[in-house]
């Protein structure tokens, strides 16, 4: 009998599952990966470190790292090919090397914690016991699903997801990516500015959820670098590499890619988890329902992370949460995850950071009168160097006009991970206006 079982091995499961072990007690986790869309699999480790933030980031990076060549001469280096080609295969063969060791790490961090591994693919039997692609059943007082999801399909062939993309076996050439989520705005951001042309059509706006006025200056400075983006455009067919696709008010247009990218949201993975021999409910969504101590409907079972309904799908809160869930298990706490104020990056080509609600979330909770929105915009001093568009980069603060208190920042430009992270503690610690003007100069105004 297992005091804990996670079932999967990503951001979530991994950390629960060694803390729990280093506690003293009998830990075990299932995880296995059901080849994807394109037979895409990957080992310990999770959609981050294999197929998501990780390689994501790198990509990013890579891109950023060719950008910045229009800088270099300006600057007194020689040698430099600002325009010089790039190289896939050599980009997907670092990238792999980096995120196999990292899986590689995890999987022996497990051992080295005392977690029992099993690469098996893990099913219900009953709430407190667990069937390991027959070949054995095990038992367990509390068990920990942290399956995580994977990308939205559609009705046709030839296209590839996310989860393909970092370790596609040729360069992408021409490329269509269908989608306005902040999966498909990154992928095409970096794809163009490694060189190749890129299209982008959502039947809607971009970044659903999002603060829609960053949202747009985020797809106007992506048109700016050659994107073409087409909002409210519907996909009609798919043939082989040719796409039909129409937006409002236009005729179809049929055009030829080499690569067609699906990037349409995420859906848990809980296929095959039979949980319904367990007794455990989902949302209209088929996301698991918990409460605010992270606990499904039955009390001996949780769940954390991206197959969660109504919490941020984050690496660093599933983190956290994995680890609270522990301590309230085995320590006694009654420390719960607080899912307000996380601060989110999205890494396009301009980088937009946010902490907090959205300019419509606000407003939509307090009344447009009962608000106060700051604004400024800015260049940052590296665009000197080179010509950029100087009148992209912006702040934006939310407040409450009543308390003074910020209800949202929102941040556009480099760096926008390290500048976000560094103001969240401020806003989980409920920062007013006035400590924002009391703490720097006033950017907001």
């Amino acid at each position: 009998m297992f005091d804990l079982f996670v079932i999967g091995g990503g951001s979530a499961g991994l950390a629960a599952s060694k803390a729990a072990a280093k506690l003293g007690k009998k830990v075990g986790l299932a995880d296995y990966v059901a080849p994807g869309f394109n037979g895409t699999t990957w080992g310990p480790g999770g959609t981050c470190v294999n197929v998501g933030c990780i390689p994501k980031k790198l990509f990013h990076i890579a891109a950023q790292l060719g950008d910045i060549r229009q800088d270099q001469g300006k600057v007194g280096w020689s040698g430099i090919e600002e325009k010089g080609a790039h190289n896939w295969k050599q980009l997907i063969e670092r990238v792999q090397e980096i995120t196999q060791r990292f899986g590689k790490y995890q999987e022996d961090s497990l051992k080295d914690n005392g977690v029992q591994y099993f690469n098996h693919h893990a099913s219900f039997v009953d709430n407190h016991t667990i069937q390991l692609d027959k070949q054995q059943t095990i038992k367990a007082k509390d068990i920990l699903i942290a399956v995580g999801s994977r990308p939205k399909l559609i009705p046709y062939k030839n296209y590839i997801t996310s989860e393909d993309l970092f370790t596609l076996n040729r360069p992408p050439g021409k490329t269509l990516v269908i989608g306005g989520s902040y999966v498909a705005l990154e992928c095409a951001g970096f794809l163009n500015t490694l060189g190749y042309q890129t299209k982008i059509i959502t039947r809607g706006k971009l970044l659903s959820g999002f603060d829609q006025q960053f949202a747009n200056l985020i797809g106007d400075y992506m048109q700016e670098l050659g994107i073409r983006i087409h909002k409210n455009t519907q996909l009609l067919n798919i043939d082989e590499n040719k796409v039909t696709y129409q937006t409002s008010g236009n005729s179809a247009q049929v055009e030829n890619f080499e690569t067609i990218l699906v990037a349409i949201g995420r859906e848990a993975h809980l296929s095959g988890l039979n949980l319904i021999n367990a007794g455990v409910k989902t949302s209209f969504n088929n996301r698991i329902k918990t409460d605010q101590f992270d606990r499904t409907n039955m009390t001996n079972i949780y769940a954390l992370g991206d197959c969660v309904d109504g919490i941020p799908h984050l690496t660093p809160t599933a983190i956290m949460a994995g680890r609270k869930l522990v301590k309230r298990l085995y320590q006694k706490s009654n420390s719960l995850m607080d899912y307000d104020n996380v601060a989110t990056t999205i890494f396009t080509p301009l980088e937009y950071g946010c902490i907090g609600l959205s300019e419509e979330e606000a407003i939509k909770r307090y009344s447009r009168d009962n608000l106060k929105i700051y604004s400024n915009v800015f260049r940052p001093v590296t665009w000197n160097i080179s010509y950029r568009n100087p009148n992209i980069c912006r702040g934006k603060l939310i407040v409450h006009k009543d308390t003074d208190k910020v209800l949202g920042f929102h941040y556009l430009g480099p760096e926008a991970a390290e500048v976000t992270q560094g103001f969240s503690v401020a806003m989980k610690m409920g920062a007013t206006k006035a400590d924002f003007d009391n703490t720097q100069k006033k950017w907001f105004n």
